[in-house]
């Protein structure tokens, strides 16, 4: 892994890297560098061929409380197109978790605000601890409340009668009310939510990569599918294209022999 400075990575576990956001002073709020570090963290995992599953977590009290106040307070000298520049680099970092090929679990210790709570959304999973609070602080500063992706991602998750709400209002999304709606996927004591992650993150590292690459991309393409037959024409390809591997070869007598399966995404 290269170095960063804004965010630790390491693997705990086969398969698996963890990335924490690490500004705890600051709750673990962007900075220009971040996102910049965050683009660099996604293009590194999607090519790291040892790593199946991708964790997400922010160090201290917070996951990401947003862009930075010193950061923030240079954009209303920047020129329109200095910042449409910049919003274009913002937004492709925190959406390239959306586009990356392998899976991505947040584990929301506590708020994601901003575009903390839009790199929340790109993740395919959101576990969160009781401490997790969500809200699209952008409309509270005067900018809109669809950013870095939040405007598609949100209405995909929960529907658009509490996106309209989350997005227009900016209020805070608490714990229960973010399992209720389905912005997160559950919610776990603090102490257990790493190992709660690492957990889900297993699971899927357990399966062939392929299959688990075809899978988050045939929901990406699916949830927008025009008919039910549109759906199934490319679950049909992707059936066909993993049948050819190595792996469901691999996986089939791995099943009859009664033994955990060795992937090698061949």
């Amino acid at each position: 892994m290269v170095n960063y400075q804004t965010l630790l990575v390491d693997r705990p576990r086969a398969g698996i890297t963890v990335a924490t956001l690490n500004r705890p002073d600051r709750l673990n709020a962007m900075t220009f560098q971040m996102f910049d570090e965050l683009a660099r963290l996604a293009a590194e995992v999607g090519a790291d061929e040892r790593t199946r599953v991708l964790v997400l977590t922010g160090a201290g009290r917070g996951f990401c409380a947003g862009l930075d106040l010193a950061d923030a307070a240079t954009l209303p000298e920047m020129t329109a197109a200095a910042f449409l520049e910049g919003q274009e680099t913002w937004s492709g970092a925190i959406t390239s978790f959306r586009r990356l090929p392998k899976p991505v679990i947040a584990a929301v210790n506590g708020p994601a605000a901003g575009a903390g709570f839009s790199l929340a959304l790109a993740a395919d999973i959101r576990i969160a601890a009781p401490t997790a609070r969500f809200n699209a602080a952008f409309i509270k500063i005067g900018l809109t409340g669809g950013d870095c992706g939040s405007s598609w991602m949100l209405p995909r998750i929960v529907g658009l009668g509490h996106a309209y709400e989350i997005l227009l209002t900016g209020r805070l999304v608490g714990a229960d009310e973010a399992a209720r709606i389905g912005l997160v996927n559950r919610v776990v004591p603090a102490e257990d939510l790493l190992a709660s992650a690492l957990e889900t993150a297993e699971l899927i590292a357990a399966n062939s990569p392929l299959g688990v690459r075809l899978t988050k991309q045939v929901v990406q393409v699916n949830v927008d599918a025009p008919s039910l037959e549109a759906a199934v024409e490319l679950e049909n390809r992707n059936q066909t294209l993993a049948a050819g591997t190595q792996d469901m070869t691999e996986a089939m007598t791995a099943f009859i022999q009664k033994r955990p399966a060795a992937f090698t995404g061949r």
